[in-house]
């Protein structure tokens, strides 16, 4: 997905401080003891049905308590949200993304949830919405990063896929090669910018950002990354600069992955159902290649598909918490949701559903559940400032293929740019 923040709403945002220190929010306190939280959310027709199922089964299991919806799609959502939160109207609950939580933290915008249970889901994901000073998101789903392989294409060509638990980057361009001598299509396409940029550091004793909000790495550290990239498009291993170009940001189903001109790609692992889907044939979920050709060398992290978030200006912050605690622990709404919002965060609600899975949702789970033994350190929450980083990075990519900067030129320029956001 591609993430774009609106410039209005992120001035909007500035002013919420200012506007909490004068405004209450959330939810009606009514004399008669019922409770009415507000709920807000984006997604697809699909979500809101799923969603406002969950929400009936929460409302027979707790009679004194009331959800109000609010839903809309990706772009509409952030301004909206914004808007209110700067009236100091924000819902009582949120769905709330990787890239703007600490800015909404930070902001004083959100309830610490510290005390909502989530003793069932991986270390790694208890502390992916925390900073410091609490706990200001709770994960719902997660995804690894991943290289979706096309099994069928591999046997048409007669190309054996690779082994995951052994391969290098340069296995990697190698595989491409042999594909492409064999068939067709393209063996690699377009590395999906900056989760690409980080895995590569974090192989290499690097981070992509710090603890503390600053980038973790030099103008070197990424001037192998863009000579990696750029060997591979002087090998032939990738498709052309153009091609490339036309593949980085289009519909998912419009990809060349999607549409079979392509062998292999890195993908999160959660996108693979769709990918799959939409392509018709069938695909095979890898690690992604490592410098060390140890897959327990891999540095691979959870990444959460999505929090869900409380307003510290709510009224019912115990409601709040009750509500969310359903949401992410309940297997009701486990039955009901199944891996709509990403492949389950609570690993016993999983369990749960496991048998109700498609046969490719439970490759993803397979998936996530081995990759858990090769996982490096927990990402941090990324500072105010990143959200527009792919697209600023898949600009130097394409600086750096089609010939127009050199690797470390892109490299010094990169990180100088990245840096003045933040």
């Amino acid at each position: 997905m591609k993430h774009t923040f609106p410039l209005r709403a992120a001035a909007v945002l500035a002013a919420a401080g200012l506007a909490l220190t004068a405004c209450s929010g959330g939810g009606d306190a009514p004399d008669d003891g019922e409770v009415t939280l507000t709920f807000a959310w984006w997604g697809s027709d699909t979500r809101h049905q799923k969603t406002q199922e969950m929400i009936d089964i929460f409302e027979e299991q707790n009679p004194g308590i009331t959800i109000d919806t609010e839903y809309g799609d990706w772009g509409g959502y952030w301004d909206k949200l914004a808007t209110q939160t700067a009236a100091g109207k924000a819902p009582d609950v949120m769905q709330m993304d990787l890239l703007y939580i600490r800015e909404y933290a930070e902001n004083g915008v959100l309830l610490d949830l510290s005390d909502v249970d989530m003793s069932d889901m991986p270390e790694d994901l208890r502390v992916a919405g925390a900073t410091d000073d609490g706990v200001w998101g709770v994960p719902h789903g997660l995804t690894a990063l991943s290289v979706l392989a096309n099994k069928t294409m591999f046997e048409e060509a007669g190309v054996e896929l690779p082994d995951d638990s052994t391969w290098t980057w340069e296995d990697f361009e190698a595989k491409s090669l042999e594909f492409q001598e064999k068939s067709d299509a393209y063996g690699l396409t377009s590395l999906p910018a900056t989760m690409t940029l980080e895995l590569f550091l974090r192989q290499n004793g690097k981070e992509f950002l710090t603890p503390d909000g600053q980038l973790g790495w030099e103008p070197a550290d990424a001037e192998g990354y863009f000579e990696m990239y750029k060997g591979l498009a002087d090998s032939g291993a990738l498709p052309s600069a153009s091609v490339i170009a036309e593949d980085q940001l289009p519909s998912l189903d419009q990809t060349l992955t999607a549409t079979n001109k392509v062998a292999m790609a890195p993908w999160w692992s959660t996108q693979m159902t769709a990918v799959q889907a939409a392509s018709g044939d069938e695909f095979e979920i890898l690690r992604p290649p490592s410098v060390a050709g140890d897959a327990a060398e891999g540095q691979l992290w959870y990444k959460t598909s999505m929090f869900f978030s409380a307003s510290s200006r709510t009224e019912h912050p115990e409601e709040a918490k009750k509500f969310i605690d359903f949401l992410v622990n309940s297997t009701e709404a486990a039955e009901i949701g199944a891996t709509e919002r990403g492949m389950l965060a609570n690993q016993t609600a999983l369990e749960h559903i496991r048998d109700d899975l498609t046969p490719e949702e439970k490759q993803v789970a397979d998936y996530i559940t081995e990759v858990e033994a090769d996982l490096g350190a927990p990402i941090p929450i990324p500072p105010q400032g990143v959200s527009d980083y792919q697209n600023l990075h898949f600009r130097y990519d394409l600086e750096v293929l089609f010939g127009r900067l050199s690797p470390a030129e892109a490299a010094e320029r990169m990180h100088a740019e990245m840096a003045a956001t933040l």
